[in-house]
This record gives structure tokens, C-alpha cells and sequence, in this order.
């Protein structure tokens, strides 16, 4: 059975990352639809930040425009560097003992709690709960907040762009846990739901002090 045809914009994503850079007048050729058409299409890629354009001057007639993947294009591929990253911290744990991997996570929890503490500076609680939703979205997480009164907020996550890691270790979920304690500044913290523990998501119920 034959394979079914591919959008003309995933075709051209695909064309992109394999050339590097392509003209419209190739991108035609490759695909055998019109220059408007492909002009288009381009167009569109362009407004959603998958494709950047530049002009290459030729030695007679007008420039050329070149395009290629932006970033953001490039991020639509696959990569495996949750893979490989496991495969490393296996490597140091045959190496050192699972004391050094525990080491690394809570190296990360540090870093990220000075990271996200510069950014909250005296912040109300409301602001608080909304800057640690930026910085998680920033990390692929996918979060969401809802207030549930004055006091209390639940947290959810639908994204866990370390799930490989956090399967193998668990001490990464703990460490995050801390570290939403350390930066939003309260210890009644829970952690409802994980996606390690093969939940829908991570939720977690966040209670702050009513005297402060």
C-alpha cells in the first residue's frame, strides 16, 4: 500500500532540512506545484517562525531570496537528547554509585532555584504563581495554574520534557518539588500527580501562609 502524500508545508519543512537552504525556483522543482504556490506556503512558515528568509545577490538580475529552518523549524525534528542524557547518567551511576547522580539533580534544583529566585524578586503571590508558569512554559512543561482561594493554587503540568529521566529517577520529580518550595517560598507544597507514576500529569497543590 502506497504511503499516504505528505502536506505540501511538511514537505517543504522536510526539503528545508535536508538542503539547508533552498531557493522557491528549486523548492518547485523538488515539489512540482507553481512559485505562487510555494510562495504561499512560505509565506505562512514565515508568519509562524518555522522559516527565515534572506537575499543572496546574484551577478545580474535581481537577488534571490534563500530560505531555510529558523529554530523553531528546527525544533519540529526529532532529537534524542533525553536518550542520550539517561544513557550518561547511567554511565556516571555504574561509575560513582547513585550518590553522585543525586548529586547532579540537586546541583540542578540549586541552579534553577537561583535561576527562577531572580526573577520573582518581592512579588505577590498571584504574580508569583503566574512567573513560575513562564518559566516552566520557557522549559516545555506545558503548565497551567488555577487559583482555588487567597491562599492556595494547583499547579498542573501536561508536559514533561525530562519523563525518560524521571522514570529511571525519581529524585528528579523530589528535586522539583523542592525547588518550587525554595523559589516560591513555602513549604506546603504536594505533589498530587506525576507522570512518572504514570498519571495524566503532574499536579501539584500549592498553599501559601494566610499571615503573609
Amino acid at each position: 500500500m502506497a504511503e499516504p502524500r505528505k502536506p505540501t508545508k511538511e514537505r517543504i519543512l522536510e526539503l528545508l532540512k535536508k538542503e539547508a537552504s533552498v531557493t522557491v525556483a528549486s523548492l518547485t522543482n523538488h515539489l512540482n506545484i507553481t512559485h505562487m504556490a510555494i510562495r504561499k506556503h512560505l509565506n505562512a512558515l514565515e508568519t509562524d517562525g518555522l522559516v527565515a528568509s534572506r537575499e543572496a545577490r546574484q551577478p545580474m538580475g535581481r537577488p534571490l531570496q534563500i530560505y531555510s529552518l529558523t529554530t523553531k523549524g528546527e525544533a519540529l525534528f526529532p532529537k534524542n537528547y533525553e536518550g542520550i542524557t539517561l544513557e550518561f547518567l547511567q554511565d556516571i551511576q555504574d561509575l560513582y554509585g547513585e550518590g553522585a547522580v543525586n548529586e547532579l539533580f540537586q546541583k540542578r534544583e540549586k541552579r534553577l532555584t537561583e535561576e527562577y529566585s531572580r526573577k520573582m524578586a518581592e512579588k505577590p503571590n498571584q504574580d508569583k504563581i503566574e512567573e513560575i508558569v513562564s518559566l516552566q512554559n520557557e522549559k516545555g512543561y506545558m503548565a497551567a495554574a488555577t487559583k482555588i482561594d487567597n491562599y492556595t493554587y494547583e499547579l498542573v503540568e501536561y508536559n514533561c520534557p525530562i519523563l525518560a529521566i524521571a522514570n529511571h529517577y525519581k529524585t528528579a520529580c523530589k528535586c522539583e518539588t523542592q525547588m518550587l518550595k525554595n523559589v516560591l517560598k513555602t513549604e506546603d507544597i504536594s505533589r498530587v500527580s506525576c507522570k512518572a507514576d504514570e498519571d495524566d500529569h503532574c499536579r501539584f497543590r500549592i498553599a501559601f501562609n494566610a499571615n503573609k
